[in-house]
């Protein structure tokens, strides 16, 4: 990181390390996605799910995560428990339409209630559309678009009035650039659905809103970069990528009761990337 742009917009919060200031006292939150992805790295960095899980543990909610992944979310509960905050964990292939009813009401006994939910699952066949075929498009669009549709589906018949979804979309969703078709438009799709899903919302005062992050260092974003370096090639906002803490602490905000009338929003987190906005 270099010197400079650390000290004008490198800040604890940027790393995860900030105090706690309990900004989700008492709020029972469901993350699906909560582990992250094991890559041929020495020191991964922190992926958008594990943060959101461990900073909404340390501002004091009780939670459950998610994940296909049973030794990833296994890891990021045992994280989540040394914020000192009450965890319970799911296994769960969210692309199995029939599983995600039963999540949901697991999750909502254990946690005594639902207050929140986040969706982080995402996955990316990386196939142009020459090459993409028709079992990898829908597999794609299960799990990146119809478990959103699910899960909420399912959230808002238990959800307590003042509950909040969170949709985890993408950047890709404002820019057809990656030559990954099936990616970029389950991603717009996530936008779309969160305004419709905040629509069916409204009446028992449940509110949704979309997270758009941009060039993130996650472990996602890290293999990503591996395959086409040219992501980093061209001049970054601030002179480097966002960390999973900056999408977490979004979420965060979208989550809790500071944001009771930001409903059917696209937040982009990116730097200002998308606008131009970058450091020569």
């Amino acid at each position: 990181m270099p010197e400079l742009n650390a000290q004008r917009q490198c800040f604890e919060e940027t790393y995860g390390v900030a105090a706690a200031a309990r900004r989700l006292e008492g709020r029972r939150i469901l993350v699906v996605g909560a582990g992250q992805r094991e890559i041929d790295d020495p020191e991964p960095p922190i992926g958008n799910g594990r943060a959101i899980s461990v900073l909404f543990g340390r501002e004091g909610a009780k939670l459950t995560c998610a994940d296909i992944s049973e030794s990833a979310v296994a890891e990021t509960c045992r994280q989540v428990r040394g914020t000192g905050a009450e965890v319970f964990s799911e296994v769960v292939d969210v692309g199995v339409a029939d599983a995600i009813a039963p999540v949901v009401e697991r999750a909502t006994q254990r946690m005594g209630g639902l207050d929140g939910l986040v969706m982080v699952v995402g996955i990316s066949s990386s196939l142009s559309v020459a090459n993409h075929t028709a079992e990898a498009w829908d597999r794609e669009h299960a799990v990146n678009v119809r478990s959103n549709l699910l899960f909420a589906q399912q959230a808002i018949k238990h959800m307590a009035p003042g509950g909040s979804i969170v949709l985890i979309s993408s950047i890709a969703a404002l820019r057809n650039s990656s030559s990954n078709p099936a990616y970029e438009t389950t991603k717009a799709a996530q936008v779309s659905l969160a305004r419709s899903i905040a629509m069916a919302g409204q009446e028992k005062g449940i509110r949704c809103n979309s997270l758009l992050p941009g060039l993130m260092d996650t472990p996602m974003g890290r293999a990503a970069t591996k395959k086409r370096p040219s992501r980093l090639a061209s001049p970054l906002p601030f002179g480097r990528q966002g960390t999973g803490w900056e999408v977490a602490y979004a979420a965060l905000f979208l989550t809790s009761h500071e944001s009771t009338f930001v409903n059917a929003h696209a937040l982009v987190v990116d730097g200002g990337y998308v606008a131009g906005i970058t450091l020569s």
